[in-house]
């Protein structure tokens, strides 16, 4: 994303979660930058470029977040699972 300016970089990473519903940590990853470069992004300086779009992103990140524990004991029960396959 270089040479790209604060303001399209905030758009887009916008667009991309919105369209794929992905999390802060895999916007993260597929546009090379940190986390928390993405949650500043969205949700502070979005509100200034593009309120409409920073409300519509703010939506799929509290879903993101209240699922997020499910997802997290998914992930476990994934890797105990792997576990005790090779067990047996």
């Amino acid at each position: 994303m270089k040479g790209v300016s604060i303001e399209e970089r905030a758009t887009e990473l916008a667009h991309y979660i919105i369209d794929s519903k992905d999390t802060v940590r895999g916007a993260a990853k597929k546009f090379g930058i940190s986390k928390s470069t993405v949650h500043k992004d969205v949700s502070e300086r979005l509100i200034k470029i593009n309120p409409s779009l920073a409300k519509a992103v703010r939506i799929i990140l509290d879903e993101n977040k209240a699922e997020r524990h499910i997802r997290g004991g998914m992930a476990t029960k994934l890797k105990y699972s792997h576990l005790k396959s090779d067990d047996e």
